[in-house]
């Protein structure tokens, strides 16, 4: 299947929350960002709900979290879409990869992996499951690179470092790869924008799309944010929901988080006057070159509060 180059297609890009909370500044973070990258390619910028993990899901965190985003004024210029109705076709993509091989029924239990190294090359159970998980084969050798549009060549022996690749999970459930490597080709997306820690699942999904024949996305990973002891702030007591009754304050530290000069903004005004001018300001190669920020920098920078 020969995939048009992205190059010559329209730019669409997108923001996929998981609704496990509320949303926090690294979401903003990574929210805001992929937005100016849409729109300072001309582009679209849509939303997808990742709701694929019923038991980490908060009740109401997919609405909460929508409804911030429009509070903030990142509204999607598609349809959003919820992964927990896409099923079929995540189905028709699995079955397809079982067909010609490329995927298989695994049995292993966690023991059993964890006493192979916790890297799947091959199933070792002692015994057939009920529902045994299926896994996409990774062959010795898959090494897979590509070029990040920020953190620069990033290259990943697939085999070695993740091995077989889960597709669907032992209790049923759709597994994230799969997913979002089905969702991203359906929905027309050139350009994936998210934080860095999701850097290492990029090679994985590269080698599934071609093992499906979808064409490969470009990708940029913004810096993650961390708190003080370097945990991302989904894990961390400092992931307190951004608050959006008053969402200026927190686009103007992402702005600056980002790389941008805060005097680029308006001084007063609302959000809409906000993002207008910020479109219009931002410059991609300002972006900051690197995996993590500090939560406390965005803070503490001398003109992060400038207005």
């Amino acid at each position: 299947m020969s995939a048009r180059p992205e190059s010559a297609r329209p730019y669409r890009g997108r923001f996929a929350p998981s609704p496990t909370g509320p949303l926090h500044f690294g979401s903003l973070l990574a929210a805001l960002g992929s937005w100016l990258l849409a729109r300072h390619a001309g582009g679209e910028w849509w939303v997808r709900v990742e709701d694929l993990d019923p038991p980490r899901e908060v009740t109401g965190a997919a609405d909460l979290q929508l409804a911030t985003l429009a509070a903030f004024g990142l509204v999607s210029d598609g349809p959003v879409v919820r992964q927990s109705e896409r099923g079929v076709l995540y189905q028709a993509a699995l079955d397809e990869l079982l067909e010609r091989g490329q995927a298989f029924f695994c049995h292993c239990s966690r023991s059993e992996l964890a006493a192979a190294g916790g890297i799947h090359h091959r199933c070792v159970a002692a015994e057939a499951r009920a529902h045994p998980a299926v896994r996409l084969r990774v062959g010795t050798g898959t090494v897979i690179g590509f070029e990040d549009g920020l953190q620069g060549h990033f290259e990943q022996d697939v085999h070695a470092e993740a091995g077989d690749v889960v597709l669907r999970r032992a209790d049923g459930y759709w597994a994230y790869q799969l997913a979002v490597v089905v969702d991203d080709a359906a929905q027309g997306f050139t350009d994936i924008v998210r934080g860095a820690d999701l850097l290492d699942s990029t090679p994985r999904q590269i080698h599934l799309q071609r093992a499906l024949g979808l064409p490969t996305p470009r990708y940029l990973h913004l810096p993650l944010v961390v708190d003080g002891e370097g945990q991302k702030l989904s894990k961390s007591m400092a992931a307190l929901p951004i608050d959006a009754t008053d969402p200026l304050p927190a686009l103007r530290v992402a702005w600056a988080a980002l790389g941008q000069p805060a005097d680029r903004l308006p001084a007063s005004g609302g959000v809409t006057g906000l993002l207008r001018t910020a479109a219009d300001e931002f410059v991609p190669e300002r972006l900051p070159r690197q995996a993590r920020i500090p939560f406390a920098a965005p803070h503490n920078a001398p003109d992060a509060h400038a207005v």
